[in-house]
């Protein structure tokens, strides 16, 4: 029976000055260099998301404010009126 690979090995390259300070880094913090990428990549997606989600919230008060939506009541009034 096959198993399933959970793991994919990467290879990145860096400057080695920033690959000493990732090195240095990860031994303050009592992690190993590929735990420490996984966190810093999670970091970095959730911080894509919350940007993502900004522009979201930005876009959509921007449509509400042409529409004039400005309370919940308004949403109401929109969502019904096409009914």
């Amino acid at each position: 029976m096959k198993t399933k690979k959970t793991r994919a090995a990467l290879t990145i390259s860096m400057p080695q000055d920033m690959a000493e300070e990732y090195n240095r880094l990860a031994k303050e913090l009592g992690k190993n260099r590929s735990v420490l990428f996984r966190e810093m990549f999670l970091a970095f997606k959730k911080q894509q998301l919350q940007e993502e989600f900004r522009e979201l919230q930005t876009y959509g008060a921007g449509l509400a404010q042409q529409k004039e939506v400005f309370t919940e009541a308004d949403v109401e009034k929109l969502v019904f009126e096409g009914r």
